[in-house]
């Protein structure tokens, strides 16, 4: 077998496992969240009265429902890197791709943003802290930032990044100002996926599309354990969606579309294609710009909006759309788009 034939095999297999860890585990993890009533909390009418209106009865469905994504990417990936790394027995370490130079950052980051996310679902879900439950808005932002800003750090010193590559132009230098566009660009993933994560499926069919484009890229670039790393997590997200589309038997919660946000923007800088993350993640954008204008809205044409509700899928609810529909067509256009990303690399190349 050639080296390219195996390092597809290599993708293929570690993407299988984390679907079969994640689709096995599901059931049991769902228990369990019911059992300690880990459901969510919809906000009241006087705070949100059309979405309240509207999901009334997701209200106690399970959330926190990330651990199955990123638990069963720590799972298989970690084993096979502890095994490698302490027995370095064959053919195992021929199976590990956690790599210095491609897959430790985004999959720390990701672990650590699941962390903090785990533990903001749990306040929330119990009321614990201010209006209502969860993180302070400042310390949530300061945690998620931190990571980012560690993360920047590390590209920047350790790995020798200064530089973001413009689609058929070349790369700009950036100098130390490379870190704190790093942070920006992660901050704005990391909660522009938040934003989405909003509708039976949406953010896990979204997420799959754009973790795919960048698989391809980094499989096009070389940085074959950064493809691998893309396609376990495609593999978790596609058990995840069994069980969250439409009814949702839980739902993503913080600690799901944080990670899974944070990797996201991490692997598009690995990959030194960070402005190609607008057009692949374009549902992303759409959600968050659409909550931008709404906020600016209220303020500026003083409390008239432009939405009769946001981000954007709650617009489209309000207005008749169903939420399969909704969902399906967010899907769409979420791999078109990831499509016309993946298009402007190999032409760019």
């Amino acid at each position: 077998m050639d080296n390219i034939s195996w390092e597809v095999v290599r993708i293929i297999v570690l993407a299988f496992a984390c679907f079969l860890v994640a689709f096995i585990s599901t059931p049991t993890v769902v228990k369990l969240l019911r059992k300690y009533k880990m459901g969510k909390n919809i906000r009241d009418e006087k705070s949100a009265p059309i979405m309240s209106k509207m999901h009334a009865a997701k209200s106690g469905t399970p959330t926190m429902g990330g651990i199955v994504i990123w638990g069963s990417v720590l799972l298989v990936v970690g084993f096979i890197w502890l095994i490698c790394a302490f027995w370095n027995v064959e053919p195992w370490c021929s199976w590990n791709i956690l790599s210095r130079s491609q897959t430790f950052v985004p999959f720390g980051a990701m672990i650590a943003a699941a962390l903090i996310g785990l533990l903001d679902d749990y306040l929330n879900i119990k009321k614990i802290g201010p209006k209502g439950g969860g993180l302070r808005v400042r310390h949530r932002l300061l945690a998620y930032t931190s990571i980012a800003a560690i993360c920047a750090w590390w590209f920047y010193s350790k790995l020798d990044w200064s530089s973001i590559h413009i689609p058929f132009d070349g790369n700009l230098e950036l100098s130390w100002f490379y870190i704190p566009v790093f942070i920006f660009i992660i901050v704005a993933t990391q909660h522009s996926v938040n934003l989405t994560d909003g509708l039976d499926g949406l953010a896990g069919g979204t997420l799959m599309a754009a973790f795919g484009a960048y698989g391809a890229i980094a499989f096009m670039q070389g940085r074959l354990d950064l493809a691998a790393l893309c396609a376990a997590i495609i593999g978790a997200l596609l058990a995840f969606l069994w069980h969250n589309i439409t009814p949702a038997a839980f739902f993503m919660g913080d600690t799901g579309a944080m990670a899974l946000g944070t990797a996201l923007g991490i692997i598009a800088m690995l990959t030194n294609q960070p402005l190609l993350l607008p057009i692949i993640g374009i549902p992303f954008v759409v959600e968050s710009g659409s909550v931008i204008i709404q906020m600016a809205s209220k303020k500026i044409r003083k409390g008239k909006k432009v939405f009769q509700s946001s981000p954007l899928h709650h617009h489209f609810e309000a207005i008749g759309w169903g939420e399969p529909k909704i969902v399906m067509r967010f899907w769409i256009v979420s791999f078109i788009f990831a499509v016309i990303g993946v298009l402007i690399n190999l032409i760019d190349r």
